[in-house]
Formats: structure tokens, C-alpha cells, sequence
């Protein structure tokens, strides 16, 4: 099992990506370099604008990299703020990098006495012993999720390759048909979604370009992904773009009553 797959089945510490208006992001510097050698710095950050820091970092410990062989790369130069997280990759391969947090779990929520209960605790890693000593099994408005959270981005050395790209088979993903690193605009991405390894129908995509913070509306792109689980996007221009893609259905392996996914990609369009 390589460890994109065990970055997908680690029941990591399932932190919300998103709250209310508050949105998560992983920017790189660039996404595209002529030749290995050379660095991309990353920033990580929940947000209210995008790819502007004025809320608070996501931990860099939750960060993971896939290189072009397969293998896996370190951070270096990780600093956290009170607003966001830096880091650096070192570029030592040709081919297509895959830099992501990942994480899969059960989370419950019911009410006890009148007061709103949920578990895992903020802060808390869970575990399955931890779910069935301390979620009850009877409860008033008892639920039970399995949820999926990935936050990536994706950066290409040369020539593109697509080893990084292959499904972990885990929670919702992004199965590109068009290479991630190969966005321009005058032409239209296929990309396909699946849940757990399998095409996922109905997902709600929504795509906001950069500079957000600067325009009286978000000029937000909204699709839906179709029977086969894909869809298709036209870039109105080129630049940086935030995608966020959520899913959810009643198809949840007991004891969960339902399946919840969300991912959420950096992409970088070009002009032709």
C-alpha cells in the first residue's frame, strides 16, 4: 500500500475546513518550473477572502508530499503565524508533485439533556476504541458521519507526469482527466470526482478566481458533476483559482448514517 493510500486511511485529526464564510487554502508560488533545482514556498490558511490571511494557519503537521516516483519529500522552512503557514519544497525531480492534507473518520453529534453534543472533542484525535467508548449508541438526534477532508495542490517540474494522480480509493478525490498543471485559457478542463473509489454523482463545485478581496462580487463558477462523476470547466481568464468541491449522501458503511466529503484544490490557469 503506498502512502497516499495510508495518508487516506489515517484516521487524522478531522479539523472543519470550512466555517460559515471562513474558507481553506494551500497556495503555491508557482505551479509550473522549467527544470528540477529549484523551490516553491507555500502559504496554508482558513481565510475569509481568498488566498488573503486574516484568520488563522492550518498546521503544517497535517501536510503531506507526493514526489513524481511515488515517494515522499520533507517540508523544510515551516514556520506557523497567527495567521498562516509557510513552507518549502525542494524540487529535486522531474514530473508532477502532489502536496495535500488528507484526512478520513467517523464524527457524531446528538443532544444530551437538551444541549448539542460532538464528538471527537476540537483538538482530539479519533479512534475507532475512542468512537465506541465514547459516542452512545442511543441518543436523541443521533448522527453519525463518515467524513472525508483533502486540501491539495498540485506543482509540475518539466515534463508532467501522472503518478501522483492515481485515487487513494478514500473519501471524495479529484481524478483529473485534464492534467492539474495544464490549465489555460480558451480551453475546457474534464476533471472527475469519485467517493470512495467510486464516480461521484451530484458533487457541488465552487471555483473563485484570485483577488477576490478586490471585487464588489466573488465571480464565483458553479458546476455539478454528472452520472460519471465528471465536469467540465471553462477559465474566463487566467490566474490563480480556489476550488472547493462537497459531496453527501446516506451510502455510509455502519455504524455511520450518512457520508460526507469535501476537497479542496489550488489551481493555476495560463494564458494560451
Amino acid at each position: 500500500m503506498n502512502h497516499l493510500k495510508l495518508a487516506g486511511l489515517a484516521l487524522t485529526l478531522l479539523l472543519p475546513l470550512t466555517a460559515e464564510a471562513h474558507r481553506s487554502w494551500l497556495l503555491p508560488t508557482s505551479t509550473v518550473i522549467a527544470k528540477p533545482g529549484a523551490w516553491v514556498s507555500f502559504d496554508a490558511a482558513v481565510s475569509n477572502d481568498i488566498f488573503y490571511t486574516d484568520h488563522r494557519p492550518l498546521p503544517a503537521g497535517q501536510f503531506q508530499v507526493a514526489t513524481p516516483d511515488g515517494s515522499a519529500a520533507t517540508l523544510e522552512n515551516i514556520s506557523e503565524g497567527k495567521l498562516r503557514t509557510t513552507f518549502d519544497l525542494a524540487l529535486n525531480q522531474e514530473g508532477t508533485y502532489r502536496v495535500f492534507s488528507a484526512s478520513n473518520g467517523l464524527t457524531a453529534r446528538w443532544e444530551e439533556n437538551g444541549q448539542r453534543k460532538s464528538w471527537p472533542p476540537r483538538g482530539v484525535t479519533p479512534t475507532p476504541e475512542a468512537f465506541a467508548k465514547e459516542v452512545p449508541k442511543q441518543a436523541d438526534k443521533l448522527t453519525i458521519t463518515q467524513s472525508s477532508r483533502r486540501v491539495e495542490t498540485f506543482v509540475t517540474v518539466g515534463k508532467p507526469n501522472t503518478a501522483v494522480l492515481k485515487p487513494t480509493k478514500v473519501g471524495l478525490e479529484l481524478v483529473p482527466i485534464t492534467h492539474p498543471n495544464d490549465l489555460v485559457t480558451g480551453e475546457t478542463a474534464r476533471f472527475s470526482f469519485l467517493i470512495d473509489g467510486k464516480p461521484a454523482e451530484g458533487v457541488k463545485l465552487e471555483i473563485v478566481p484570485d483577488g477576490q478581496r478586490y471585487r464588489d462580487s466573488q465571480d464565483m463558477i458553479n458546476a455539478v458533476t454528472d452520472k460519471k462523476g465528471e465536469v467540465s470547466i471553462a477559465w474566463p481568464k487566467a490566474g490563480r483559482y480556489w476550488l472547493e468541491a462537497s459531496y453527501e449522501d446516506d451510502k455510509a458503511p455502519k455504524p455511520a448514517t450518512k457520508r460526507s466529503g469535501l476537497y479542496v484544490a489550488t489551481l493555476e490557469v495560463l494564458p494560451q
